[in-house]
């Protein structure tokens, strides 16, 4: 065993892990972070998907060692100050960019990541950009309007306002 430290959403922690310890593991069993998913073990879905050190990372890729020293952002990161929901977070919930809401920690934090390299991507970006995010229940299409919404361009809010 070793001590690993790290900045998680703002706050230094530490904490005991064997050599084998997966980040999301440490996320999730060491710090009770529990909206950080484990999906398939296999980095395909991306419901595991945190920020480290401001990029996106598949936490079940990861060794916890790998992040000492490092900034991680969960998904329970990304809400405001006030504990509200945050800019990207509110999309989805307005535009129903969720149903079971399994994969909604990582697609957030891939939007996220998405929209700090490109603040206003088209639709085929969105898309692309999400490949490596799983979802078995949306078809998507309300995923990639909360990711236009969040960004200030999502037509059919602009038609209603």
């Amino acid at each position: 065993m070793t001590t690993v430290k790290m900045t998680v959403n703002g706050t230094a922690v530490s904490g005991p892990v064997e050599g084998r310890t997966l980040l999301v593991e440490f996320l999730r069993e060491g710090l009770g972070l529990t909206g950080t998913h484990v999906g398939c073990d296999t980095s395909q879905c991306g419901a595991c998907l945190v920020h480290v050190d401001g990029k996106p990372v598949k936490s079940c890729t990861m060794l916890a060692q790998e992040a000492a020293g490092a900034t991680v952002t969960t998904i329970e990161g990304m809400a405001n100050p006030d504990g509200t929901l945050g800019r990207v977070q509110q999309a989805f919930q307005d535009l129903h960019g969720l149903q079971c809401g399994f994969c909604t920690p990582g697609m957030v934090m891939s939007a996220a990541a998405l929209l700090a390299e490109n603040p206003k991507p088209d639709e085929h970006q969105i898309r692309e950009y999400l490949e490596g995010n799983l979802c078995r229940c949306t078809g998507y299409q309300n995923i990639v309007r909360a990711v236009l919404a969040a960004s200030g361009q999502d037509p059919v809010l602009a038609a209603a306002q």
